[in-house]
């Protein structure tokens, strides 16, 4: 295609909002432009690249055994409703109210709408196993849409959906689709990570995620140091800490509790400062609700509460902070005072982190307003044990945390993918059903199988730019080559670029030949910001020495070659770039 009919408006200057590499480069090489917060219009050039990331998609679907079908985006909230997830979503979906009272969602995904479908359309074992998939968009009310288009408001996803008859048939439907994803994510260029994750809002026994390493990425995962383990920092588990032999006459020698008056103190950093100790002295307890009990987490004042970890502990229900009048009628003072003694018989559960187990002993909150109280040992003051009681792991892990006996190693990254094994929670719900071989009515099993189109385009550029633009991969670059002229005053110099542009397209590649009347100089800088990935130009000096430069995008210079040579040298580049990025 000629450049001069195509809309690329690239910029020199970088957009103000811009946080990240690839919102900055998506923006200054005219492959998006924002309309609203969290939402963008795709221009030609990131268009195109988001077809073939689409085409490459649909290529693995396709022979993984999945049917592409199209579903609504527009879906009834009842059917949200009978799943529960409609209050596990909260105000991240997008929900209204029509004309005629009825109230519907803006799809973030599709599981009640695939399940309701095979609850209409399967019955029998001979339909299984079955893999539907869709490529459409996606809405998400985030509180703070950031990054581009890495954190939307409106975002294209690939999700697939199997339906199963067993537990082996599940598992043979979900490593189908663990094996496409990386094919997939190794056709598009990008160096991928599968760690281990949590199920979330999805439900389901289990869940891998794709991430993309990279320091502007919002999720955080977690590797052993030989590599053996991985996982995101939800779900990553850390040893327990080792046993003291002398933990029990240390806590005999701790004298009894003592209060002290910590008035407008609440915070773990005020407290310390007030009182002089360290984070590590402290005992922090949260109170929480699900399904309407209450329960509390008590961690080292260092350490965070995980919040998926704690759903898991509390039988997968979904979990959220006690408000100010919850907090206040079970431990009878104001938020911030909070301590595990004498809190047990007033909870549903009581979550004691084994950092906390291993304590000699800590300062907590006194349960009374403005009160904290030194000298609380755990399992002489709190218990350790009992039915409503469990030491489990409920915290994030940090550095200097180790599992398995090796040290933990942190990276940010971009999460492009995840699979899940859903299990029957919405075949369940919504009644999705078959009959065996014996006329036994049985549950469908359920996976599913998501992947962030636009998220691979960004994150191909979060980890591909340099100092002067993108550097894509050739499978997702919006063209494969660009031929360059080098002043369109001269006829020698149009008719050799006219030439290799036409071979170079009738050998089926993809070409952008750059035909304005500008500046070598802006033509340049405009080939390395959109970052295609082979770039021949064509200048006045070299037609009349017979000579044409290749240069490949990561090459410092170019390299000239004969001009007959120019369109097979390319040619035979494009081929080798394409090899390096074929699944081995």
């Amino acid at each position: 295609m000629r450049y001069s009919r195509l809309l690329i408006p690239t910029t020199k200057e970088d957009p103000a909002e811009a946080e990240v590499p690839s919102h900055r480069l998506m923006i200054r090489a005219g492959f998006i432009r924002k309309l609203a917060s969290g939402t963008y219009t795709y221009l030609p050039l990131g268009w195109r690249s988001l077809l073939k990331i689409m085409a490459i998609v649909r290529q693995e679907m396709d022979a993984a055994g999945a049917q592409e079908i199209s579903m609504p985006i527009l879906q009834p909230l009842e059917l949200w409703q009978q799943t529960g997830r409609d209050a596990d979503y909260g105000p991240t979906m997008c929900r209204f109210e029509d004309r005629h009272g009825r109230w519907n969602a803006l799809a973030p995904t599709a599981e009640e709408v695939v399940t309701h479908l095979a609850a209409n359309e399967i019955s029998s074992y001979r339909q299984l196993p079955i893999n539907l998939y869709q490529i459409n968009a996606k809405f998400r009310d985030e509180f703070r849409p950031r990054f581009g288009v890495l954190r939307s408001r409106e975002f294209l996803m690939k999700d697939a959906y199997s339906f199963d008859a067993d537990e082996a048939m599940l598992e043979a439907s979900y490593r189908a689709m663990y094996d496409a994803y990386c094919r997939v994510f190794t056709r598009c260029g990008l160096k991928y990570v599968a760690v281990w994750a949590v199920s979330g809002e999805m439900g389901g026994s289990g869940s891998q995620q794709f991430t993309v390493p990279c320091d502007s990425g919002e999720d955080v995962i977690v590797l052993t140091e030989d590599g053996s383990y991985a996982a995101n920092l939800e779900k990553a588990p850390v040893d327990q800490p080792e046993a003291d032999p002398e933990l029990a006459a240390k806590r005999q020698a701790v004298g009894a509790m003592q209060e002290v008056h910590t008035p407008n103190v609440g915070s773990i950093e005020a407290v310390c400062k007030f009182l002089g100790t360290q984070p590590t002295d402290m005992i922090k307890t949260l109170i929480y609700e699900a399904g309407g009990e209450v329960l509390a987490a008590a961690v080292r004042g260092d350490h965070e509460v995980n919040g998926e970890k704690l759903t898991q502990l509390a039988g997968g229900r979904h979990v959220e902070l006690a408000g100010e009048g919850v907090i206040q009628k079970v431990t009878g003072a104001a938020v911030g005072f909070a301590g595990p003694q004498t809190l047990s018989g007033k909870l549903a559960l009581l979550i004691v982190d084994p950092s906390v187990a291993a304590m000699v002993s800590g300062v907590a909150g006194a349960n009374r307003t403005d009160y904290h109280v030194r000298n609380v040992v755990p399992g002489r003051d709190f218990p350790l044990e009992g039915g409503n009681v469990k030491v489990a792991d409920v915290r994030n892990a940090v550095e200097g945390d180790s599992y398995r006996g090796q040290r933990l190693v942190f990276r940010r990254g971009i999460e492009v993918g995840q699979v899940f094994k859903l299990g029957s929670k919405y075949s369940r719900a919504l009644g999705a059903k078959f009959l065996d071989e014996a006329g036994k009515e049985h549950v469908c099993l359920m996976g599913c199988y998501g992947i962030g189109i636009n998220r691979i385009l960004a994150a191909a550029i979060e980890s591909g730019n340099d100092a002067n633009g993108c550097v894509l991969p050739v499978s997702i670059a919006p063209f494969e080559v660009e031929v360059l002229a080098i002043n369109m005053d001269s006829p020698a110099v149009v008719a050799e670029a006219e030439r290799v542009y036409g071979e170079l397209s009738a050998a089926g590649a993809e070409v952008l030949y750059d035909d304005r009347d500008a500046r070598a100089g802006v033509k340049f800088k405009d080939s390395d910001l959109i970052g295609i990935p082979l770039r021949v130009v064509v200048g006045e000096r070299g037609v009349k020495e017979g000579k044409l430069e290749i240069k490949r995008r990561t090459d410092e210079r170019p390299t000239p070659v004969p001009a007959g040579q120019a369109v097979p040298d390319a040619l035979r580049i494009l081929a080798e770039l394409k090899a390096a990025l074929a699944p081995g």
